[in-house]
């Protein structure tokens, strides 16, 4: 009988919630952009009537799951409130919990035994699954019957809760109609309209939106990423979340986006060795997640060119030098613009099929650039 390979050490492993090349969420200690979002969980905490599921919602990247962490480590570090001899303490006003803290400890060694974080998990090859399974949900049984923690807290962070399969998911909603004592779930959604509604309708929900330019090199700034000089295409193309932009630094997504934005310009005429080099360099090996980066660049450009047409005004900022004058001139009238959105919708569905039935990568891409040629033409 043979034996499989032997698994790497965990912490070798990629996980599911931790993007490429950026801290893990748990390590992330400050959020930027969305008191909002933090002042309404504190209000609910002060009213000591705290829900306990959470739906943490908004675009992917944004903070989401840096929130979550906060909110653990907040309430496990918070004792009950408890009126004593010189009445009630103040109410919390903030999430934010010394990194000294015995609990803020344990969760960064991941050994706080009042949190579960649940996630996409591996299978018995070694792969990582594309969706949380119900054994991933049923783990949380034996969580749930452990004694109780420091104040009696426990937590439960599912990231994605988009990513869970039917049974993983109706496993879930069990315990959000009979939630334990004292437990608090937190649920992070990129696409809520992909939960069942009887788990949001009994989660509470928490919006967070895209940050702001200088929210985002703060948050940048803190995962240690290397920031361009001229920080507005970066904003431009990341829309607001601090995930896609360090995916845009990681993998020359500026880059890539500017060769586009070249090409397009050549347009209707085309230079077809400059498309064909674009599309050869997604082909290459190990190139996958630049051919799904190239993919999601040129969704963003027939994105912009739609708009441009429809409002007659190009997006601010540019997202890449001369990027302003060529949506002007491919996309000047609402016609037009109707023209690009109705190819954004077709270019899509073909990308995505030609990826489920693997198609050469190198020749989707040029399919999709002869049909930005052919709409340029009209």
């Amino acid at each position: 009988m043979s034996r499989a390979p032997k698994a790497k050490a965990d912490e070798d492993l990629p996980r599911a919630d931790q993007a490429p090349g950026a801290p893990h969420p748990r390590e992330t200690t400050e959020l930027f952009g969305q008191d909002q979002a933090e002042q309404d969980f504190l209000t609910a905490f002060n009213s000591n009537r705290l829900h306990h599921g959470w739906l943490l919602t908004g675009p992917q990247g944004v903070g989401k799951a840096t929130l979550a962490w906060r909110i653990a480590r907040f309430l496990l570090a918070t004792p009950p409130a408890e009126e004593g001899l010189f009445g009630a303490p103040p109410p919390a006003t903030s999430l934010s919990i010394d990194p000294d803290h015995p609990v803020a400890h344990r969760i960064q060694a991941l050994a706080e035994p009042g949190l579960a974080a649940i996630s996409r998990s591996y299978n018995d090859k070694g792969k990582l699954r594309d969706q949380i399974v119900v054994d991933d949900i049923r783990k949380l049984n034996r969580f749930f019957g452990l004694s109780s923690t420091d104040g009696g807290r426990r937590v439960v962070i599912v990231d994605a809760a988009d990513d869970m399969n039917t049974s993983a998911a109706n496993a879930l909603l069990k315990m959000l109609e009979e939630p334990p004592a004292r437990t608090t779930l937190l649920l992070i959604s990129h696409q809520p309209s992909r939960l069942l509604p009887t788990i949001r309708s009994r989660c509470r929900t928490l919006r967070l939106g895209p940050l702001l330019p200088e929210d985002m090199q703060s948050a940048l700034a803190q995962a240690g990423a290397d920031l361009p000089e001229n920080t507005a295409h970066l904003t431009a193309l990341s829309a607001g979340s601090v995930g896609a932009a360090l995916r845009l630094l990681n993998l020359s997504g500026l880059k890539i986006y500017a060769e586009l934005v070249q090409i397009l310009n050549t347009m209707p005429r085309l230079d077809r060795q400059r498309a064909i080099a674009l599309a050869e360099a997604s082909a290459q090996r190990g190139a996958a997640e630049k051919f799904e980066l190239l993919l999601s660049l040129i969704e963003i450009a027939l994105s912009r060119l739609a708009r441009t047409g429809a409002t007659g005004q190009p997006p601010q900022p540019e997202a890449a030098a001369g990027e302003a004058a060529m949506l002007t001139r491919l996309a000047a009238t609402p016609l037009q613009g109707r023209a690009w959105a109705d190819l954004s919708a077709e270019a899509t569905a073909r990308a995505r099929h030609g990826q489920a039935v693997n198609l050469d990568p190198a020749s989707l891409v040029l399919d999709t650039v002869f049909k930005m040629q052919e709409t340029a033409s009209r």
